[in-house]
């Protein structure tokens, strides 16, 4: 069988190493319009901030080493420009002599991926302007840094590569401003987390802008200042990292059905309409195991599971890629971010009666060197107690939690299985009662009404105007506030009648909710506990 790809990277790689692994005897062809067959596009950011050393370090494999490791034929600088249902060739052109080239297949699989969006911006041209998808855009930044080239930077766009080449960048001391034109950074994280990521890159010397957009980049011969509908900037870099576009506009004329976005329609098989036509990885859209609708889940690591499952449906199998819950992992400075699933505001436009609760956690054993907290928000379905998502932040290892809220919602899982879990706990590791089991026991206290909350939301949104603000700390803590003593309380407060409202608020909410309680025995029926206290949320003073 003759199976020509159309791609490297992640996805194109993986269907021809599986092929040729499961049989030697199809002739498997790659070709590819980047010079790279195989590189760590995540691993990008750290190499502009030093924490991948070599250049090489970056690049996973050769054209020459892929070659000869799995015996497929490799191509690069070679750019598909046709393909010919009919006739099933594929019409290319080699980039290094402009020669037009003829490919035939039996089995075709697309896997060109994506590239970054470029916008038509005034100055997008200068030097100084960088993107971040392969290797010589990491290559170069870093050499100009190096070179004291840039000492002020502005990365467009806050999405997850955009925040960790600006951590690598400040890492590189160069001064780090993240415009974004949306109104949070961090799409996929509810309102309130975005903005706690934002305020803590505050904390660290990078600024955000958001709800802000780019509108020019301006100088003379190079990158000296930026205008933003907020502003003018002056700076010696702009990294690009506004999105991407998939990488499909050859198929235009094929017959290969598309989406709106440009991106490929595959069936569960990851076929097209073309049943001797695939594509996996970045130029497709795959289906979200929640809402059972198809969304676009550009990573490398779905990338290299849709490319197994094409080589292996190429081979006689007949494997159904059951999609994606929209699992994403990064790391900020002295702060790590997850998430899975979807975010409130998904849930209820999904149409779900939606639930959900802010816990702030110990990380581990808090009398372990270096405990530390996650900041936790679960996501489920009221009525039937079904797992919708979660986020968490904190500087130790969220990619733990998360992992398990992601196996839990791939097999529909509810509130109930996981409350009992029996993870792993010692004291560098974990609590007696793991973090997110903590999270679903205070999500029961919540939904059986025996923990009466304001999310952080609905307190920044001021709805809790009217309401008499006590500290509920271990000990005093909230400035100017009336400060409640847990172990004292043993009847009705001297200054605050049984149905006055009152809001108490603690560190981390668990006080307050142990205060709530004990007040709710002595007759208290109005009282409110901010979920994740004043360590998630600023307190206004007033």
């Amino acid at each position: 069988m003759r199976v020509l790809i159309i791609g490297g990277v992640a996805a194109g790689t993986k269907v021809a190493a599986k092929l040729k692994r499961e049989n030697r005897d199809h002739e498997v062809t790659i070709i590819t319009k980047s010079k790279d067959i195989s590189y760590a596009g995540c691993g990008l950011p750290y190499y502009v901030g030093n924490i991948i050393k070599d250049q090489s370090q970056l690049i996973v494999n050769t054209p020459e080493k892929f070659a000869k490791l799995t015996g497929a034929e490799v191509h690069t600088e070679t750019e598909a420009i046709e393909v010919n249902r009919a006739e099933k060739t594929v019409k290319a052109i080699d980039l290094k002599t402009n020669e037009e080239k003829v490919y035939t297949y039996d089995k075709l699989v697309i896997a060109t991926g994506a590239r970054p969006f470029v916008p038509n911006l005034e100055g997008i041209d200068l030097p100084g302007v960088y993107f971040m998808r392969t290797p010589e855009d990491a290559i170069s930044l870093r050499a100009d840094i190096e070179a004291g080239k840039i000492k002020r930077a502005a990365v467009i766009g806050g999405g997850y590569i955009g925040l960790e080449v600006a951590e690598n960048l400040a890492l590189q001391d160069v001064k780090t401003t993240v415009i974004e034109m949306a109104p949070n950074i961090l799409a996929g994280f509810d309102k309130e987390f975005a903005e706690f990521a934002e305020n803590h890159l505050a904390d660290h010397g990078i600024m955000v802008f958001a709800n802000t957009k780019l509108e020019a980049i301006l100088g003379e011969g190079k990158v000296e200042k930026i205008q933003t509908s907020r502003r003018a900037m002056k700076v010696d870099a702009v990294i690009m990292s506004a999105g991407i576009r998939p990488n499909t506009e050859f198929l235009k004329d094929s017959g290969i059905e598309l989406n709106a976005n440009g991106t490929v329609k595959v069936n569960e098989y990851m076929q097209t309409n073309d049943e001797n036509i695939y594509a996996a990885g970045d130029c497709v859209f795959v289906k979200n195991i929640i809402t059972g609708k198809d969304v676009w889940a550009p990573m490398g690591s779905t990338a290299n599971m849709e490319g197994r499952i094409v080589a292996r449906n190429i081979n006689g199998e007949k494997i159904a890629y059951k999609g994606v819950v929209g699992t994403a992992v990064a790391k900020l400075p002295e702060l790590n971010v997850g998430r899975t699933g979807l975010t409130e505001k998904a849930a209820k436009e999904a149409g779900y009666n939606v639930v959900s609760v802010i816990t702030v956690a110990d990380d581990k054993a808090h009398y372990y060197a270096g405990a530390s907290n996650f900041f936790i928000k679960l996501i489920a379905d009221r009525d039937t107690l079904k797992v919708l998502g979660l986020q968490v932040m904190g500087v130790g290892a969220v990619d733990k939690v998360v992992d398990v809220v992601v196996t839990a919602m791939s097999m529909g899982a509810t509130l109930h299985d996981l409350e009992d879990l029996d993870l792993a706990y010692a004291p560098p590791f974990s609590t007696a009662i793991h973090p997110l089991v903590h999270t679903v026991n205070v999500m029961f206290n919540k939904l059986k009404g025996a923990y009466e909350t304001v999310t952080p939301e609905e307190y920044t949104n001021g709805e809790t105007e009217g309401y008499t603000i006590l500290d509920a700390c271990l000990v005093p803590t909230l400035e100017g506030k009336e400060y409640l003593d847990l172990p004292t309380i043993t009847g009705k407060l001297a200054n605050h009648e049984l149905d006055e409202k009152l809001l108490l608020i603690c560190n981390k909410g668990k006080r307050a909710y142990m205060v709530q309680n004990r007040l709710k025995y002595y007759g208290y029926t109005n009282t409110k506990v901010l979920e994740g206290g004043e360590k998630f949320t600023p307190i206004n003073e007033d």
